[in-house]
């Protein structure tokens, strides 16, 4: 049985007076939805615990089954999607140019990660302003990915376990980067730390004499003249996809982000463009994983309901969530015409229509669809009415679990055929011989 995971990412959301109480989801118009809803089991999802407001690269990471303590870090995955060439022990940060000004005393971030308007060629010419310092021992290899967005290679023996410095809201000061307290390699993590920041106030001297922003300060522009760094990683084994799972993973996306986390498991991963037509775009992924005959599981993810949220008016989310409502036709044929198929609809995370928070902690609706699967009483597919549903409230792993379950690949647990101890039926064991 193939299964079909949709993840409409940063689809959760709050009540708005704007929207009479309700959620952009609710305020939608989703006949396509509903009719899934209708036709399955429905219950809310959380990959972690209730309250806990993750990126979504965590919550990618956890519900595909894997743990936290084994996450390896967005810098990393983000690396891995941009094809950013590193060494296995390098350490990868995510890293942005903005603007901060000092106010007494502290280095106030005044421009957000998607307000400062700069042209790419500016941002390469800063960037490569800023390659190849040494500090401790540690050399530091800002990489181009998009927008003014870098992945920072740390190489010469650094530690992941060090903090953030970017405070990600405007108004507050850029924070110092101190090694993780409970830190495996604590040496190394406070070398880390220490080269950072001094790497971090080169680069701020270096960007406020560079002559790009001596032209943007003379024009009235906003100075691109600070580095945030946040979110290390390094690279760690991982137990592939397909053997946790027992079946091959594919993932469809236009997010660089996502086709790192499906290549660090071993998923495929499949790019795909964003048109500008959600619903295009949508039906095209989905009739892509349809027609997939060599992979069992095949995650479609479309990052429109995020990327309205971040806009910070619930109208305009609930408008782009009824666009992309229509484009979830060929998948609802599908449902009604094939057997062997399970549907699983989801997202990850839910994000505020608000501009005062990134992500928050509240489930996001859940809607399993196949032969195997109850149907329950559900007739609408939002954060409300899920939760009426027959699969209650359900985290992190047993999403993949109940994937399992309803594909009928689920085992007795505790039943161990070879040297794995597998949830699926593990079909790659020795054969008993006779012995002498």
């Amino acid at each position: 049985m193939k299964i079909v995971l949709v993840l409409l990412d940063g689809l959760g959301d709050r009540s708005y007076s704007i929207l009479h109480g309700r959620t952009p989801l609710q305020a939608a118009i989703t006949p396509n939805l509903d009719a899934l809803a209708r036709l399955g089991a429905n219950g809310i999802y959380h990959p972690a615990e209730l309250g806990v407001a993750l990126p979504s690269e965590i919550a990618h990471f956890l519900l595909l089954g894997y743990d936290l303590k084994e996450f390896p870090g967005r810098g990393l995955l983000e690396a891995v999607g941009y094809g950013v060439p590193f060494a296995h022990d390098d350490v990868l940060a995510l890293a942005h140019l903005t603007s901060i000004a000092w106010k007494g005393g502290l280095p106030i971030l005044t421009y957000g990660r998607h307000d400062l308007s700069i042209a790419w060629e500016e941002v390469r010419e800063l960037l490569a302003a800023l390659d190849g310092h040494e500090a401790l021992g540690l050399r530091f290899h800002p990489h181009h990915t998009h927008t003014n967005y870098a992945v920072l290679v740390i190489s010469g023996g650094a530690s992941p376990f060090v903090s953030d410095c970017d405070p990600m809201l405007l108004g507050r000061p850029v924070a110092c980067v101190v090694p993780h307290p409970e830190s495996p390699e604590p040496e190394r993590s406070e070398r880390t730390a220490e080269a950072l920041g001094r790497y971090l106030s080169w680069a701020h001297r270096t960007l406020i004499g560079h002559p790009l922003n001596a032209a943007r300060r003379k024009a009235g522009l906003p100075e691109a003249n600070f580095l945030v760094v946040h979110r290390c990683g390094r690279r760690h084994p991982l137990t592939p996809f397909h053997e946790r799972w027992g079946m091959r993973g594919r993932l469809i996306a236009s997010g660089h982000l996502y086709a790192g986390i499906a290549l660090e498991l071993g998923m495929t991963a499949t790019l795909t463009q964003d048109s500008g037509d959600p619903a295009a775009d949508l039906a095209e992924r989905l009739e892509q994983a349809l027609a997939d005959e060599g992979h069992a599981f095949i995650h479609v993810h479309t990052k429109v309901p995020d990327e309205a949220a971040h806009t910070g008016d619930p109208r305009a989310k609930a408008e782009a969530i009824t666009r992309l409502d229509g484009g979830l036709g060929p998948l609802l044929a599908a449902v009604r015409e094939r057997r062997e198929l399970l549907t699983i609809i989801t997202s990850d995370h839910s994000t505020p229509s608000s501009l005062e928070v990134v992500h928050s902690g509240e489930p996001v609706p859940l809607c399993f669809v196949g032969t195997e699967v109850r149907v329950d009483d559900v007739d609408r597919f939002d954060e409300v009415s899920a939760a009426r549903g027959c699969l209650g409230l359900v985290r992190g792993r047993e999403l993949m679990l109940l994937a399992l379950n309803f594909s009928n690949r689920h085992a007795f647990w505790g039943y161990r055929l070879g040297s794995q101890l597998t949830y699926f039926w593990n079909r790659q064991y020795p054969p008993f011989a006779l012995m002498d």
